[in-house]
């Protein structure tokens, strides 16, 4: 689950060990702002027994690394290198990245272009720090189809470059079955939420347009054999239930097939 789909209101200690009580097994956490908060809540997972597997990187959309602004560019980049970092600080290996965000003053082929010089640039330190960047599908107008995805990927020619796949992001435009046969090993991590195609709005899992049984057997002949890590708002009221529910939710999806 993600760290920020726990209770708002809890400790650190609190909601790890809630993650655990409810059967989740690992989490994905913010970029937290310095290696000492990062380090104190590594600590307590770790007391807790559960895992920190990947890191949200958290400036990719007010500071795109595909900005025509080179300074705002320039921004992005540096908070990539500090998700990072947060990731070696944290023993996670993975920082789910954005690489860039089309508008009506950045184009397609700028940000395309902008996006790839960002990411060589992060290159040499997620080498140093042995950390994977995962490239998600999000709302972005960038990315829109399986092939264009996978090639970007592979433009690379790098291990460090890899796919973070979120399930209910792709039903506007695609099919999850579809990305991943043609992602295949190249997809590190995976998002799941859900989507309500007619109403056009995210859902709570297990009601919406996701297949999710196709969407199991597709990862499963693909090889993944990773985290399934469930992004989704706190409930307003009794938080802690939305943590067992999940939890309840991903056991019936792994075994969906």
């Amino acid at each position: 689950m993600c760290y920020g789909s726990l209770p708002p209101k809890m400790s650190a200690r609190k909601k790890l060990q809630l993650a655990k009580d409810a059967g989740l097994d690992g989490v994905e956490i913010p970029a937290f702002a310095t290696q000492k908060e990062t380090e104190e809540v590594r600590a307590i997972a770790e007391e807790a027994g559960i895992e920190i597997h990947s890191v949200m990187g958290g400036t990719h959309w007010q500071l795109p690394l595909s900005s025509t602004d080179e300074g705002i560019r320039l921004q992005g980049v540096d908070g990539i290198k500090h998700a990072l970092h947060v990731a070696k600080w944290s023993g996670a290996g993975v920082v789910l990245v954005v690489p860039g965000v089309v508008t009506a003053d950045d184009s397609y082929e700028a940000v395309y272009d902008l996006s790839r010089k960002s990411i060589r640039e992060l290159l040499p330190t997620a080498e140093e720090l042995g950390v994977v960047m995962a490239i998600e599908n999000v709302w972005n107008k960038f990315l829109l189809s399986p092939m264009e995805m996978r090639d970007y990927i592979d433009d690379f020619r790098h291990d460090l470059v890899k796919a973070y796949f979120d399930v209910g992001n792709i039903l506007l435009y695609g099919y999850p079955h579809h990305y991943v046969e043609t992602l295949g090993r190249r997809i590190v991590k995976v998002h799941i939420k859900d989507f309500n195609v007619s109403q056009r709005q995210f859902v709570p899992v297990l009601t919406g347009d996701v297949d999710f049984p196709r969407f199991v057997n597709a990862l499963k002949g693909v090889g993944y054999s990773d985290y399934l890590t469930a992004e989704l708002p706190p409930y307003p009221q009794f938080p802690e239930q939305l943590v067992y529910d999940t939890s309840a939710h991903l056991d019936c999806i792994i075994a969906s097939t």
